[in-house]
């Protein structure tokens, strides 16, 4: 086997880390030196920030993603024999953290976008369900208009699963400030990163925000009171530092990033469908994901000459072993189920060179003749 001309990784953290590598250290030495580890001053200013970057009154941040959507589902009461509406076509954690809560995960299919389809979701509604959990998948914002009006007319609660969109906006309205609240994963694969893991909560409530700050910390209202038994899921001061620098650098990022794509989708559209967005979207882009014929046979043809392409997500969440109870088969969403066979993520971040990228599009090239 020939060794490939070009080897191409999914993402690239040192060149992506290159201009505030020096910020980045004063602010970890900084933090060192305070003492300070545990819900200081610099959480403080990131939750601060964090909000009004979203335009959300309130945020609170939290050691994941995860443990977000959980903490928010269990604030708002959430519980056995109550039924939450998400989507199969997402990481596990979407509906993981409806399982844990103790209810019941209930699938609405998608759309060709890969985010929920809002026409199916009224046929999805029972007496039992309590909350909707729309995820913002890829980058690209759902259509939070047509999801916000059937939660109205049904008194549900709607938790944005933000988790890859950081940025994203719909008719210039960011997300994070469409749902009653909104959870954010900041793992090292998103936009907006930590060294690690970490997360964030936006809320319009600051009863729900009071609520997810004592459920985050034990339970805990005081030092010495506890006011119901709960987990320790703290934000650490030193990733909230790294992520208050990184925060003033995001919207440059996305910039690159859309500008890659835009890119992308001209250089490979003669081959396999590209992602679009709609006139009133602003995607992140936080996975570039195509929607390709022969996906399987692509994606190793592209790996062998050194293009790290991966698959979000192979097996949706309702064909998962951990659903097996729910009940559902691999007829219930079709369209799911069409793209879990086409999807194809390819590597996109900034600092990545129109070189790499026409490289890219000459294996297409290659594999598709």
């Amino acid at each position: 086997m020939t060794t490939p001309a070009m080897k191409i990784p999914y993402t690239a953290f040192d060149r992506l880390h290159a201009s505030i590598r020096n910020e980045m250290v004063k602010a970890f030495e900084k933090v060192l030196d305070s003492g300070r580890y545990i819900q200081g001053p610099e959480c403080a200013a990131f939750e601060r920030e964090f909000a009004e970057y979203c335009g959300a009154p309130f945020a609170t941040g939290i050691a994941n993603g995860t443990c977000s959507l959980h903490l928010t589902l269990r604030a708002i009461g959430i519980g056995p024999g109550d039924e939450v509406i998400t989507t199969p076509n997402s990481f596990i954690a979407s509906a993981s953290t409806i399982a844990l809560a103790g209810a019941r995960p209930v699938f609405v299919d998608v759309r060709s976008d890969l985010n929920i389809d809002p026409n199916q979701i009224e046929q999805a509604i029972t007496p039992r369900t309590k909350a909707i959990v729309p995820v913002h998948l890829t980058g690209r914002p759902a259509r939070m208009h047509e999801i916000n009006d059937i939660a109205k007319r049904h008194k549900l609660f709607v938790l944005e699963d933000a988790a890859q969109s950081v940025g994203a906006s719909l008719e210039g309205k960011r997300v994070g400030a469409w749902g009653d609240a909104a959870s954010f994963s900041l793992h090292p694969l998103k936009n907006l990163h930590a060294i690690g893991d970490a997360g964030i909560m936006t809320a319009q409530d600051p009863d729900l925000l009071k609520q997810l700050s004592i459920s985050k910390n034990h339970g805990l209202s005081s030092r010495d009171r506890c006011e119901f038994w709960s987990f320790n899921c703290r934000l650490d001061e030193i990733q909230a530092a790294l992520l208050r620098i990184q925060l003033l650098e995001l919207d440059k990022w996305n910039s690159e990033r859309r500008r890659l794509a835009f890119r992308y989708n001209s250089l490979l559209e003669a081959f396999v469908d590209v992602p679009k967005e709609g006139r009133d979207e602003h995607h992140v882009y936080q996975t570039y994901v195509v929607q390709a014929d022969r996906r399987d046979g692509l994606q190793t043809f592209l790996r062998a000459q050194g293009v790290e392409a991966l698959v979000h997500y192979p097996t949706p969440i309702h064909l998962q072993p951990a659903a097996k109870g729910l009940g559902y088969s691999a007829r219930d969403f079709p369209e799911t189920m069409k793209l879990s066979g086409r999807i194809l993520s390819l590597p996109l971040y900034p600092g990545m060179t129109d070189e790499q990228q026409v490289y890219v599009a000459d294996m297409f090239a290659r594999f598709y003749s």
